[in-house]
């Protein structure tokens, strides 16, 4: 029989229900570290001020852009994502995924 494997900062279906009411849109982060041990976040969409926060911030040190977004967008998960350089550098490179930019057109009349 094959063994799960267990999530580091998995939580319930339940939880997960109470956040997309609450938040709407969510996403999993799942980091896998160099033990081949999944590590999961939860996300939720940014908000236009989140995300200028995390621009501000950038100018001085590019990779507060992705600290600031994570900090800004966690709802809960396995806090070592957030604090342990492998895991964090990892989730970094998916962060720009939550920025969804649709479609506009300009027209000059």
């Amino acid at each position: 029989m094959k063994e799960k494997k267990v999530i580091i900062g998995s939580v319930s279906q339940e939880q997960i229900d109470a956040w997309k009411e609450k938040y709407g849109d969510l996403w999993e982060l799942t980091v896998i570290d160099q033990d081949e041990i999944p590590h999961s976040c939860y996300l939720k969409k940014p908000s236009r001020k989140s995300i200028g926060y995390a621009s501000v911030g950038s100018k001085t040190n590019p990779m507060k852009f992705n600290e600031i977004l994570l900090k800004e967008c966690w709802l809960g998960g396995d806090e070592d994502i957030k604090t342990d350089d492998d895991l964090f550098l990892a989730a970094a490179g998916q962060l720009a995924d939550l920025i969804q930019i649709k479609e506009a057109t300009l027209v000059k009349l």
